[in-house]
Parts: structure tokens; C-alpha cells; sequence
């Protein structure tokens, strides 16, 4: 029989069988010619098998430390048991071919030293030699990261480049361990055992061959896949396949999107449709939201003024709350349109993110795209039945929730004030600031003077509870020319304000001062002093009263000088009568002041 070479192949049972018969046949002295050129032709058979080649041999037991292979040689070989799998062991069975490399023909016992770790080795060897020569694509699983890449088994460990992993930097390496790619060897060396492997070209490859597919059919309207590559707060850069598109954060959605982040992240897989394509650039507009029916389209017919609504708080603002009452329509209620009764200063008051709410659609603009919602419409205006509960000349007793510069607010009800202006606070004391007489917390009796609905104010006054003195006591009873005495409670550049008894304010002005001109009010008067002076003047309408000192004391000296000369009889009557005269023209004359 002949082998692979061409050459004769006697097997070894036979060649010993015909061995020992012609060795029979020459020690019976016959001739053994033939039998020793037989000999010589099996042996020669065996020289063209040569250490360190790979062989075919059939498998001829299975032992326990090895393989047992007959590669056609003078012995069999024995290959260990190391160098199989477990999945190797359970499918091989005698009389099956495998490949072995012959290290050596004989060891000291005079078995074939076989290897299949090594002929396994070689052949795949000679395979990647043979895709590198090709320049043709092979399959690699990435087993572990190292300095400056990753190592990859292709049959025979490789090294894939940091730079060589994809077309863009990959930031976590690890996740790739595990994984198979297609790739490319870019370089190689035999003879040290060096592969450098590529899986950038073959995407590069790849994305040419898809971009100019791409090129030739994309077309406004189209919807495309494309992966997610990069987000910015403006939006997405969408890789479609060789060619990158913009999907802008105004065309993501029809609702709220604060940032691109919250509907995408790098490495997703999304559908867009293509809204404008430039050839001449190359650029993209992309588009999400057009792939669903714009709802605005109908909101004016769903959304109509007086409509009770229910939506989620997406967004708070100084002036108010956004509401979505559904996906892709807000609505806004204004910070004035929460609460009848309460004056809110922020809308966090109120409600929070998250919350829902009911409301009423005041106004809705379709061409803005905006609606205007209300809150406190939800429930009855309180406003409205104030008149009816607290008419006008109403008595009511509250407590004094807040005192301001120019009157104090009475609580009546939940959220129903009322103000007390520091006018109406008494009929005839000066009061400059309503803590003079008032106290925070404290229970006063009011009258109710006004209310204004639209405005939503209630006056109310305390002075109003008792007759107004002006009207007819206090003009009766301080009339032009009554002699008073008071304590003086403010002094001014312009005069001083004196409190006459039962609280009456009253006022004497520089004028009528009987200091001289170069002395300063300050200097010639003091809180607390008391005075007797006159009155002057007093004005019902403007409830004000005038003293004098001056007009007092001249009055005073023309007392004095009548009751001089009516002591001293007829004496110098003349000169009297003149001095009577005198200082009666005198006193009219300031009575007229």
C-alpha cells in the first residue's frame, strides 16, 4: 500500500509477521533474499515521516495517562492525557483520525513522541499566517485587559491596541472582556510569536460600506436607526451608520425635556425620522417627537375656559407652577391664581414637584402654545359672601394678627383680614403708630366701615364704636378764647402739640409762642412741660385746634391793668382810657388771628 507520499506503506502486524518468517526461512539455510529487501522497503517507508512535522494517525486506545496513535511508523506513538478536554475525551473513540506532531520518532522504550497541543498550535498557526497574507477577517474573544490594550484569543493569544478597540475611545474596557469580535491583523511576527490585532478597520470598513449605502437613500422623512453616541445639554449626535445626525432637545419631545439625559444615555438604540438632510455637508436634523401626532392640534377643543383638569406639577418658578395635564400640554397657574384668601409669595407654598393638583382652565392660547390654569377657581370665592356676612356698621370682635406704619389687621375668619387705619384708631388723639395704643394678639371691638370684594379689603375702624366728639362736644367746650392748660407730648421746628385733659390734641404753632425769634422752639420748650395757653382757633372739619401764649399773656396784662386802675379810683382817667383802648385793639385783633 502506498501513503501520502507515494511511497509503499506495509503495515507494522504484517511487517512483523513477514520479519519473522524470513528469519525462520534463513536459519533453515534457505534463501532469504526477498525477505531482507522487503525488510528494507517497509523500513524505508518510515524515513519519510520527519520530526517536528505534523501527521495523520488513528487513534488506537485510550488509556489512562494517554492516547495511544498509530501515524503508519515502526511503533505507535502516545500521546498525554493532558493535552485533551474533557469534551476532547468524551467524543474520541478508537479508529478516529486526529493530528499529532511527531516530536521525536523513538523514546528510550520505543514509542513515537506525539504532541496534539502542538499540532493544534501549528495549524493554527499557519491559519492566521495564512488571514494576515489574505488580509482576511478574523474572529477574536477578548480574554483579559493589559498596559495599552486588551489580550484576544484567535486560536493563539493576540493584542488589540487601546486605539485599535473602536472608532471612538472606549471609556470602560473591562465591559468587553468576555466578548467576540471580528477583526483584522495588522501585524504580525512568526518567529516571535507577536500578533497585533484590529477591530477599528473592520469597523471602519464597515461604517464605509453603510455610509455610502446610507448617502444614496436618506431622504427627508425616512426614519432611520441610529445609535446614541454623544449627549450635550443642547442634545444628541445620533450615529446612523457611518453618518452622525443632531437631534436636537426641541424635537426629542412634545413635553418637558430639562436635559437630553433624561430620555437617552450613550449607546442607546433609538428610531428618528430625518428632518432635513444637507448632501453638500453631510449634516443631519433629526427628529422624535414628529414621529407622534403633535396634541396641541386639539387642545382648544379639549381644553376650553371653565374645563376642571387634573396634571402633575413638572416645574416651579418664582411666578408659578407648571402643570402637565397630559404628555407634551402644560399648563401655567400663576402664583396670584392659588388661594382666594392667602397672599402667596412662592409657589413652594403651596404645592411641591411631583404633586397633582386640580385646577380650571382660565385661557388657553393654541397659537403660543399656552394655558392658563387657577387653583383657588377649584372652590368658592369667600370674597363673595363678605358683604352678605359682614354688611357695613357690623360689629365685630378679632385679634391683631399684624400692626404696620399705617394701621393694624384684624383676623376675622380663615384668610378673611380686616385693617384698622391709624386714622381710625381714635376721634381726637394724634397717634403716629398704632403700637401706641395697640398690641399683637391682642381681642379689640370693631366696626366695620367698608368692603371692597374685587379688591378684597375690609375696613374697619375702633373710633367709630363711640360718638364722634367733634361734632358738637369739643367745639362747645374749647371754643375761641377758653383758657386751657395741657402737657406738651411733641415739640417741632414749626411748634408744639400739647394734650389738653380727656386726650385732645392740640397744637401751638412758633407764632404764637412768646419766645424771641432767636431762640429755638427745642431750647424754649420740652416734652412733658406744662402750659396754659388759649384757644386761638379751632376747625371741626379738619378736627384741629390752635393755642396761643401770646394772645393768653396779652390778655393776661390787660386784666392786670384794669384791675390797677380800677383800684386807683378817678386818677389820670384820660391816661386809662387810652390804655384800655389800646390793648382792647390789641386783643381783637388777635382774635381775628
Amino acid at each position: 500500500m502506498m501513503d501520502k507520499e507515494g511511497s509503499m506503506h506495509i503495515p507494522k502486524k504484517r511487517y512483523i509477521e513477514f520479519k519473522n518468517e524470513f528469519e525462520d526461512t534463513d536459519e533453515a539455510g534457505g534463501d532469504n533474499r526477498q525477505g531482507s529487501e522487503l525488510g528494507k522497503l517497509y523500513d524505508e517507508s518510515f524515513t519519510k515521516i520527519e520530526e517536528g512535522t505534523i501527521v495523520k494517525g488513528r487513534v488506537m486506545a485510550v488509556h489512562n495517562d494517554g492516547v495511544m496513535v498509530d501515524i503508519g511508523f515502526k511503533s505507535e506513538g502516545i500521546v498525554p492525557i493532558q493535552e485533551f478536554t474533557g469534551d476532547d475525551l468524551s467524543k474520541i473513540k478508537v479508529g478516529d483520525e486526529i493530528n499529532v506532531y511527531l516530536e521525536e520518532h523513538e523514546d528510550s522504550e520505543g514509542n513515537l513522541i506525539l504532541s496534539k497541543e502542538k499540532a493544534d498550535k501549528v495549524k493554527v498557526w499557519d491559519d492566521v499566517e495564512k488571514a494576515y497574507r489574505n488580509n482576511e477577517i478574523v474572529r477574536g474573544k477578548i480574554i483579559s485587559r493589559i498596559k495599552g490594550g486588551m489580550t484576544v484569543d484567535i486560536g493563539v493569544k493576540a493584542f488589540l491596541p487601546g486605539s485599535q478597540i473602536d472608532l471612538r475611545p472606549v471609556k470602560d474596557m473591562d465591559r468587553l472582556i468576555g466578548q467576540t469580535f471580528q477583526m483584522r491583523i495588522i501585524k504580525m511576527n512568526s518567529k516571535r510569536g507577536n500578533i497585533v490585532l484590529s477591530r477599528r478597520a473592520v469597523l471602519e470598513e464597515n461604517r464605509d460600506t453603510t455610509r455610502k449605502r446610507l448617502v444614496e437613500t436618506l431622504d427627508e422623512g425616512r426614519v432611520v436607526e441610529g445609535i446614541v453616541k454623544n449627549i450635550t445639554e443642547y442634545g444628541a449626535f445620533v450615529d446612523l451608520g457611518g453618518i452622525d445626525g443632531l437631534l436636537h432637545i426641541t424635537d426629542m419631545s412634545w413635553g418637558r425635556v430639562n436635559h437630553p439625559s433624561e430620555l437617552f444615555s450613550v449607546g442607546s438604540k433609538i428610531n428618528v425620522i430625518v428632518l432635513k438632510y444637507d448632501k453638500g455637508t453631510q449634516r443631519v436634523s433629526l427628529g422624535l417627537k414628529q414621529m407622534a401626532e403633535d396634541p396641541w392640534k386639539v387642545a382648544d377643543k379639549k381644553y376650553t375656559p371653565g374645563t376642571k383638569v387634573k396634571g402633575k406639577v413638572v416645574s416651579l418658578t418664582d411666578y408659578g407652577a407648571f402643570i402637565e395635564l397630559e404628555h407634551g400640554i402644560e399648563g401655567l397657574i400663576h402664583v396670584s391664581e392659588m388661594s382666594w384668601t392667602h397672599d402667596v409669595k412662592h409657589p413652594s407654598k403651596v404645592v411641591s414637584m411631583g404633586d397633582m393638583v386640580e385646577a380650571v382652565v382660565l385661557s388657553i392660547d393654541k397659537e403660543n402654545r399656552r394655558i392658563s390654569l387657577g387653583m383657588k377657581q377649584i372652590i368658592p370665592n369667600p370674597w363673595d359672601i363678605v358683604k352678605d356676612k359682614y354688611p357695613v356698621g357690623t360689629k365685630i370682635e378679632g385679634k391683631i394678627k399684624n400692626l404696620t406704619e399705617f394701621g393694624a389687621f384684624i383676623g376675622l375668619e380663615e384668610g378673611i383680614d380686616g385693617l384698622i387705619h391709624v386714622s381710625d384708631l381714635s376721634w381726637t388723639k394724634h397717634i403716629k403708630h398704632p403700637s401706641e395704643v395697640l398690641k399683637k394678639g391682642q381681642k379689640v371691638d370693631t366696626v366695620v366701615l367698608k368692603i371692597d370684594s374685587e379688591k378684597e379689603r375690609i375696613s374697619l375702624g375702633i373710633k367709630q364704636l363711640m360718638p364722634d366728639p367733634w361734632e358738637k362736644e369739643i367745639p362747645e367746650k374749647y371754643n375761641v378764647g377758653t383758657v386751657v392748660k395741657g402737657k406738651i407730648v411733641k415739640v417741632t421746628d414749626f411748634g408744639v402739640f400739647v394734650e389738653l385733659e380727656d386726650g385732645i390734641d392740640a397744637l401751638m404753632h412758633t407764632s404764637e409762642s412768646d419766645i424771641e425769634p432767636s431762640v429755638k422752639v427745642e431750647t424754649a420748650f420740652s416734652v412733658g412741660t406744662e402750659i396754659t395757653a388759649k384757644v386761638a382757633k379751632i376747625d371741626k372739619n379738619e378736627r384741629k385746634i390752635g393755642l396761643s401764649i401770646k394772645m393768653y399773656k396779652k390778655d393776661m396784662e390787660k386784666t392786670e391793668v384794669d384791675e390797677y386802675l380800677k383800684s386807683q379810683g378817678d386818677i389820670d382817667q384820660s391816661l386809662g382810657a387810652v390804655a384800655r383802648k389800646v390793648l382792647n385793639k390789641e386783643g381783637e385783633g388777635q382774635q381775628e388771628d
